[in-house]
């Protein structure tokens, strides 16, 4: 009787617990299914520390030259004046004056024109000026202690030759490669010059003023 009765428990307990550990493994084959795989970028956090890497600048082109300029002007230098360190000026200083031969900008053609600069750059030699040399310049408009300087650096600073014609040096004829006046050119005329500069600003919205 024993032996029938255990026999019987498990003849009935059988199916049950087959199906429970079939219920079961049919969840678990269908539990990969129920969550799609996740394909979204999340973005993570920058590490303490990181540093995004600096910007390109803008290149530097003839419109955005004349954007920063206050004045651009072909001139003979005339006078050189040097003011050292007094009680009333912050720094010392060097006045240069100019005949203006053609204004383009911010100056008059047959007027003189004075701008001062710091004297750290004619020390350095970076900026210096002598009588009777005749340059073309883009100068930044003065700051609050009066003074100015060329725009972009050297690409604000153009010399002539003996005949009378304004000189692109590498640099220039690099920066202005895509300027449809002065591209490809290693001199110009003066007057051609001027046309391209106002070409350049009527192109950009940038007002020529005397």
């Amino acid at each position: 009787m024993r032996i029938r009765r255990i026999v019987f428990t498990l003849v009935f307990l059988f199916p049950m617990t087959a199906a429970q550990f079939s219920g079961q493994a049919e969840i678990v084959s269908l539990t990969p299914h129920l969550a799609p795989p996740i394909t979204a970028t999340i973005p993570l956090p920058l590490a303490p520390g990181f540093v995004a890497p600096p910007t390109r600048p803008a290149p530097i082109t003839l419109p955005h030259m004349i954007h920063l300029a206050g004045a651009i002007f072909a001139g003979t230098v005339t006078a050189i004046n040097r003011s050292p360190v007094s009680t009333k000026d912050a720094v010392a200083t060097v006045a240069i004056t100019f005949h203006v031969d053609r204004g383009i900008r911010g100056a008059i053609t047959g007027r003189d024109f004075t701008f001062h600069q710091w004297m750290g750059l004619w020390n350095s030699g970076q900026q210096r000026y002598r009588v009777g040399e005749k340059v073309l310049l883009f100068l930044y408009p003065t700051s609050k202690l009066g003074l100015t300087s060329w725009v972009s650096g050297s690409l604000g600073h153009f010399t002539f030759d003996s005949l009378g014609r304004v000189l692109l040096s590498p640099e220039h004829v690099s920066a202005f490669r895509n300027d449809p006046v002065l591209a490809g050119k290693s001199n110009i005329s003066v007057e051609g010059f001027d046309w391209a500069v106002r070409r350049a600003s009527a192109g950009e919205g940038i007002g020529i003023r005397p």
